[in-house]
This record gives structure tokens, C-alpha cells and sequence, in this order.
């Protein structure tokens, strides 16, 4: 009779070397904005790449909020990584531990075992289902450079009751609930036994924190809310109600404040209530507290007011941090930096985890993605034994935001965006918006589904009796 002790040492093996190791292993913990760009462009015949995640896609998440509504379909939002297979090894885990001194990873699958149900869509938490890796046996990873790009998680200030009853806007399955969420509110409202005090709290929308996503996902909202709901739920769609909540004195903290007083103006002549300098005290199944109003009853909350560590980045803790965002501190090359400050070559960091000491950036994807490039060029020129001593340089192409009914605001630095555009806002700037999404697609795919879906959906002239957003729920 087999003993469990072989097995464990054959698995250990399995993974803690490959078949040959002549190339150098470079490993990749992430596949967001900055994992997923160094998967593509990092030249794959001379590393021996291993990228580990716990979602075997990448998400598109300037894109999430027009899933989350029906205007897009979920798969417009992802790739999947697996594309770049066999010429990358690609596990679906997570890393829990790093040992700098031994250069070796402690993973666990993020897979579940086939005897474990899986959570259905409609109960799918982001926070919790992020923080609880899959039961199976964890396994050693070896690297030579090892590339940090995990991301962070959505910030809830411990409040309670967020992580239990909100609703979160970072990966696809997010969306996917949301969507969900909110056709059960309206099928739920249009039920007979309901009196209409209950309809309006089941219909009362709550959106917490005013950024570029809480923004978009309100103005995407309220498109869906005028079209098609107002169509198939006309007496419903006159009780419904979209709320903004921000604790910061005004929305779109990081646009210009003629931009903001645009897109304020601009919510709320369409009927987005902005609740700004507003506190959250604690949230319920169906209620939530506001410091300043009290008692709130809602339907869907969605929260999305600002980034906290990975748990990974927090365990560190042989690397220089950040001390108010913990995020880990690197050189001007993205190398990380130890305790004592000098840099170690082997270890990189980038995008919402790392934070730059010379100057440090905005955790958005554009940082990461030109983080990602700036790295794998470096990465294949170290693997052919070529200098690359520039140090990374951010170009910042400007900010943008859907503020709904086909506008948009478009805030660029002094230098850098886009030639002879500045400060922009309405159509001009929904140009410009729509054209840097479909721009930035990764796959051909994508770049086909996109534009068909966004003019399948629309609602204009005489398309509207063909076209529109899809109301099923499943």
C-alpha cells in the first residue's frame, strides 16, 4: 500500500523544478494590467516563464461598468491567459508566502475539488472569495526574477457589514452579480404583495465612492434606468432611485474643477442624487447607515472608494513600504528595496503594489501597463546580456470618465495626452472615451465585440425598436 509520503515528495517535485533549466525562471504573481503585459511581452524562448493567479483571465476593468449594466457582454472584459500556453507555465493559484533568501514561492491552487460546490454567481463576493484560496495540497515555486504584480483590494475602512452585503466593481464576476442584483430589484418591486414604501427601498440604488468607477457605474446605470427599464417597467422606473455617497467635499477628486462641476451639474439634471462629505457608519442586509442622514434602506450598494493592501504585500516584510498606502517602495528601475535600502535585482514590483520612491504614482492601470512594457523590455535585454540603465518614466495620456447620455470629461496633464486636446467634456470627449477603450482591447476578438456590442445595444433613432440591452436574468 502507497504511503502519503512518496506522493507529497513526487508532487513537490513536480513543481519545484522543471524538465530543463538551462533558461532562467522568471516568475509573475498577478495577471492584471502589469502581470498580464509582462505574460505578452517578455520573450518567452529565452525565460522560462511561470505566471501564478488566482483567475486564469485578465480584466478589463474600464470596461466592468458597461458589463455590469448589459451594454457589454461579460467576455468583452476579459482575456484569457491561457493563449500564451505551453510557452508560459500558467497555474491558477495563489502565493502566499515569498522566502527572498531562498528565492522560492509557497503557492496554494486556487481551484476547488470537484466534490466542493461551487458559489453561484448571484452569491459571489469579491472580498471573500479572494481571500480564501482553494483547499489543496500547496506546492514550492522556484524563481531567478520574480515580477510582484498582485494588485490590490477593494478598501472598506472596517466598517462593518461591507464585506458581507456590498457589492464590489474590480473583476468580471463582480459585474456578473451586479447585473444580477439589479434585474432581481426590479423583478422583486413588480411582485403584487409589495406595497410601495417597499418598492422604493428595494429600488433606492447606492453607490459608495465618487471616483472614476463609482462615477461610471452610476452614469451606465442611469442609461439602463432611462432606456430599457423605463420601457419594461415603466411605473417602476419612476420609483427608482440612484445615490452617490463620498466622504470627500466633492466627486472626481483628480479632475480639473470645472471638469467636476460639469459632470455634477450634469448627474444631477438627469437625477443622480451626490451625497458629498457623507460617512458610512455600518451596513445591513438591505440598510445602511450614513453618519449624516441616519437609516438608508437600499437595494444594491456598490462600494468602490479606494485601494488596501493584498495580503501578500502586507505578509512582507523584508521590503522598504510605503507608510501610509503599504505599498511596497522600488527604485527607479521598479527593483523592490529592502529594509536596509539597497535594491534587490532579482525582485520586481509594479502597479498597485508598488510605489515608486522618486515619485510616487496613482494606482490606475495606466501606471501598471506602462510599467509592465518599461519591465519586460528591461527583462529582454538582461536575459541577452544587454545593459538597460533608463530608469522607468511615466507619460501621463490623461483621465477619463463617463458621466452618461453620451458624455464623458477628459482631463490631461500640461504635457502628455493627446495632441491639441486638453481639457475636455461631452460628445467630443465620449469620442474620445470610446475610441481609448476600443484602442486599448488586447485581442482581435475583443476589438470586434466591442464596437458590435456597443452598437448593437445602443438605443438611438430608428434603432429603437431593433436594439437594446438584454433584460434577461440567469
Amino acid at each position: 500500500m502507497l504511503t502519503r509520503q512518496p506522493i507529497l515528495q513526487n508532487f513537490r517535485r513536480a513543481f519545484s523544478s522543471s524538465c530543463r533549466r538551462e533558461k532562467q525562471r522568471l516568475v509573475i504573481l498577478g495577471s492584471g494590467w502589469g502581470g498580464y503585459e509582462i505574460l505578452r511581452g517578455v520573450d518567452k524562448k529565452r525565460w522560462d516563464v511561470v505566471l501564478v493567479s488566482p483567475n486564469n483571465y485578465f480584466n478589463f476593468t474600464p470596461l466592468l461598468a458597461s458589463c455590469a449594466v448589459g451594454t457589454l457582454e461579460f467576455r468583452c472584459a476579459i482575456e484569457p491567459v491561457r493563449r500564451y500556453s505551453p510557452a508560459a507555465g500558467i497555474y491558477q493559484a495563489w502565493c502566499d508566502r515569498i522566502d527572498f533568501r531562498n528565492k522560492t514561492l509557497q503557492c496554494m491552487p486556487a481551484t476547488k475539488p470537484s466534490h466542493v460546490a461551487s458559489p453561484s454567481d448571484t452569491t459571489y463576493d469579491h472580498q471573500i472569495s479572494t481571500t480564501s484560496p482553494g483547499s489543496g495540497l500547496k506546492f514550492p515555486l522556484k524563481y531567478d526574477k520574480l515580477v510582484i504584480a498582485v494588485g490590490a483590494y477593494s478598501q472598506t475602512f472596517s466598517i462593518p457589514g461591507v464585506k458581507e452585503h456590498a457589492h464590489f466593481l474590480k473583476d468580471v464576476r463582480d459585474a456578473r452579480a451586479i447585473r444580477s442584483r439589479i434585474l432581481e430589484c426590479f423583478e422583486q418591486a413588480n411582485q403584487p404583495t409589495l406595497s410601495d414604501t417597499e418598492r422604493r427601498h428595494l429600488l433606492n440604488f447606492v453607490i459608495v465612492g465618487a471616483g472614476p468607477t463609482g462615477v461610471e457605474f452610476a452614469a451606465e446605470f442611469h442609461d439602463l434606468l432611462h432606456a430599457e427599464i423605463w420601457e419594461h417597467y415603466p411605473s417602476l422606473a419612476k420609483m427608482a432611485r440612484i445615490n452617490l455617497y463620498d466622504v470627500a467635499p466633492s466627486i472626481l477628486g483628480m479632475f480639473d474643477s470645472n471638469l467636476v462641476q460639469y459632470a455634477e451639474k450634469n448627474f444631477r439634471r438627469e437625477g443622480i442624487s451626490i451625497w458629498t462629505s457623507h460617512h458610512v457608519d455600518k451596513v445591513e442586509a438591505g440598510k445602511i447607515y450614513i453618519k449624516e442622514q441616519g437609516e438608508v434602506p437600499y437595494g444594491l450598494l456598490v462600494w468602490s472608494t479606494g485601494l488596501s493592501p493584498n495580503p501578500l504585500v502586507a505578509s512582507i516584510t523584508e521590503l522598504k513600504k510605503h507608510p501610509k498606502t503599504q505599498s511596497i517602495i522600488t527604485d527607479d528601475h521598479l527593483n523592490t528595496l529592502r529594509t536596509d535600502g539597497t535594491p534587490d535585482p532579482d525582485v520586481y514590483v509594479i502597479g498597485d503594489a508598488a510605489s515608486l520612491a522618486s515619485a510616487p504614482l496613482p494606482a490606475t492601470a495606466q501606471v501598471a501597463n506602462q510599467q509592465a512594457k518599461y519591465l519586460y523590455k528591461r527583462l529582454n535585454k538582461i536575459i541577452r546580456d544587454r545593459t538597460h540603465e533608463k530608469p522607468f518614466e511615466f507619460h501621463n495620456q490623461g483621465t477619463l470618465a463617463y458621466v452618461g447620455n453620451w458624455k464623458a470629461i477628459y482631463d490631461r496633464p500640461d504635457e502628455g495626452g493627446l495632441p491639441g486636446l486638453n481639457k475636455e467634456k461631452g460628445r467630443l470627449a465620449w469620442l474620445l472615451w470610446r475610441s481609448a477603450y476600443f484602442t486599448q482591447t488586447l485581442s482581435i476578438r475583443n476589438k470586434i465585440l466591442v464596437p458590435f456590442y456597443w452598437f448593437l445595444n445602443c438605443k438611438f433613432w430608428f434603432f429603437d425598436w431593433i436594439f437594446g440591452r438584454d433584460l434577461t436574468r440567469f
